[in-house]
């Protein structure tokens, strides 16, 4: 009999320790972890584009930069010169006439011409070296100017140069390939091997020679 009493008093102590832990398991409202990971707070703020929306101009367009002028931009005309001891100067005036800002960079192409109709005489103008090139940006109505050296065929004999009378420069602006005539009284050499023309790389202004 002592013995089946302790048994049941064994059994009523067991039941109550396992009443008061599942007591204390709920009372604390959180779950025990099962091997998930923590979860980070989100960031305070999104990380920028990856790349800037391109810049826009006063109407909202986008802008583009560095655009060449072309020919059709571009009024070509002969401006101030000056001679030395049997040579000319003769400054190029390249005027923007379109209606957005454009760039000119390098040697125009310039040659001597006549006849009719009217064709090259003799060779391309030579680059002259001596002024570096520089990139230029023409607003609308703004000039460029390049300067054109004319060494004269009186210089050469007859029979090396073949004199033959010039009455247009034939000129390409910088990386063009469509030209513009202008006005211009001269004595070419329709011999190939004889250069009278040099010219030089654009610069900004209307330029004065020499």
């Amino acid at each position: 009999m002592n013995g089946m009493r302790q048994f049941a008093g064994l059994l009523v102590l067991g039941s109550a320790a396992l009443l008061t832990a599942a007591c204390a398991s709920s009372s604390s409202g959180t779950p025990a972890a099962s091997g998930s990971s923590a979860v980070s707070a989100p960031p305070s703020a999104t990380a920028p584009p990856a790349t800037s929306p391109p810049a826009t101009g006063a109407a909202g367009s986008p802008h583009v930069a560095g655009v060449a002028c072309t020919t059709a931009d571009l009024k070509v005309t002969l401006g101030v010169s000056q001679g030395t001891a049997g040579s000319i100067y003769q400054t190029i005036d390249f005027t923007n006439t379109g209606a957005a800002s454009c760039t000119l960079s390098g040697y125009p192409g310039v040659s001597q011409a006549g006849g009719s109709p009217v064709a090259q005489i003799g060779a391309a103008a030579a680059r002259s070296t001596t002024t570096p090139v520089t990139t230029i940006t023409l607003a609308p109505g703004a000039v460029g100017n390049a300067l054109l050296q004319y060494t004269e065929a009186g210089n050469y004999s007859p029979s090396t140069c073949d004199p033959t009378a010039a009455t247009t420069l034939i000129v390409y602006p910088p990386n063009q390939t469509a030209s513009a005539s202008v006005p211009y009284s001269a004595q070419g050499c329709a011999a190939t091997g004889v250069i009278l023309l040099h010219v030089g790389p654009v610069q900004a202004g209307s330029g004065s020679a020499g």
